[in-house]
């Protein structure tokens, strides 16, 4: 089982809750204007006068690990179609769940 964390810019708006529900993947939990920064080469994202933008972010936990793999490719098409927007997932092992 695996855990998915993508964080994005909310110009994505729901495309990337779309590209889930696209490859069947339906429970996720989503927060909306939330402020970052890339650690790279990222533009903050604070939601105030100097920096606009916000970002929104969302989890799912992935039951299949190949399925997980798949969603993981899919957000890096994504990711490389709008470079200049920024999203970022990560991909986690997880252990328990309740």
């Amino acid at each position: 089982m695996k855990a998915i964390f993508i964080a994005y810019n909310q110009a994505y708006g729901e495309e990337v809750v779309d590209l889930l529900e696209e490859r069947g993947q339906r429970g996720f939990t989503q927060w909306v204007d939330i402020m970052g920064r890339g650690g790279a080469r990222g533009e903050p994202h604070y939601g105030n006068h100097a920096w606009p933008t916000q970002n929104y972010a969302v989890l799912t936990v992935v039951n299949d690990d190949e399925k997980a793999d798949e969603l993981m490719e899919a957000l890096r098409e994504r990711d490389a179609m709008y470079p200049e927007l920024g999203l970022r997932a990560f991909l986690w092992t997880v252990d328990k769940m309740v």
